[in-house]
Order: structure tokens, then sequence, then C-alpha cells
């Protein structure tokens, strides 16, 4: 018996998938992309901005994004199976991952681990916190691993704070 060979991966040349017509238009896009011009989410006491996600066609395997923590605020206590990678670029907290506490401040690296509860905390009461994220969540989702959901909200009385900047 004769086995014709099986194509497991399609060159950028096939027409099959469109993939020249895709990085055409991906190349077409900015490279630089202005974080002021985006809009903070949520609030009143922790934002997000995201910077990039698979929806905004940028990319497809990471999403980035900033949080800004109001003074004294904290986030939801809440969790996700993809890891997360958290550059600390203002301010001091503490994070709680089930149940240990882990100090941070300016210039720290923070680790979050697959399927860990946790809660971010800015430990300052008068200056906020901010963070960029990066996280390979889309990767996750591909493989249906999507299991991610809020312990605890984050508070909603306005805390008198707005973000600006970044």
């Amino acid at each position: 018996m004769i086995r014709q060979a099986r194509v497991f991966a399609r060159g950028i040349e096939s027409g099959e998938y469109g993939l020249k017509e895709y990085f055409r238009r991906l190349r077409s896009l900015p490279r630089v992309i202005k974080s002021k011009d985006l809009p903070w989410e949520q609030g009143p006491v922790s934002w997000n901005k995201w910077l990039v996600e698979p929806g905004q066609g940028w990319m497809q395997t990471i999403v980035a994004h900033l949080i800004e923590l109001a003074p004294g605020g904290h986030s939801a206590k809440h969790g996700h199976q993809n890891e997360a990678l958290f550059y600390i670029l203002d301010g001091k907290g503490h994070d709680i991952h089930d149940g240990k506490r882990y100090n941070w401040k300016a210039g720290d690296v923070l680790v979050i681990h697959n399927q860990c509860v946790h809660q971010h905390f800015n430990d300052d009461p008068l200056r906020p916190a901010r963070i960029l994220s990066i996280k390979a969540k889309p990767l996750y989702m591909f493989m249906h691993l999507i299991f991610q959901g809020t312990v605890e909200s984050a508070p909603k009385e306005p805390a008198g704070y707005q973000p600006a900047g970044y």
C-alpha cells in the first residue's frame, strides 16, 4: 500500500488560508501603539487599559494591559487558567495568591501561576500603583483552557481618583 504524504503546515504562499492577505494586512498596521489614545475601563478603584489583544488585530497570542490601582485600592479576587507576568511600573503593594502574601514595589516582576486565586492591593494611601500585565491568555483559550472567575468583586464605591497618563 502506498501512502500519500500529508501536509500538517501550509506555507505562507498558500492561497487556501489567505495567509498572504493576512500578513499584508498585519504588516500594514501601526508598529507603535499610543497608549494615551486607548481608554481606561472598569473602575472605580481598579482600572484596565487593554494595550494589545487579539480582537484589535495586532497580535494573536499575547494580551498586554495596564492596571492602575487607586491609592489604597484593590482589584477583584479572581482566578484564571493562564499564567501572568506583572511588571510593577509605579507604587508599592502586595498580592495574595492562594492565601499567601507577596509584597511588591516599582521595578519588581510578579509571577501569577496557572489556576491561582489572587488579588492585587495598592498599599500606598496617597499614590496609585501602575502595573504592566502580559499573558499568553489567547493560547490557553485556543486550547479551551478558559476557566476563570471572580471570587470577590472589586469595591464599587468611588475612590475620588481617576487614572491619568499612560
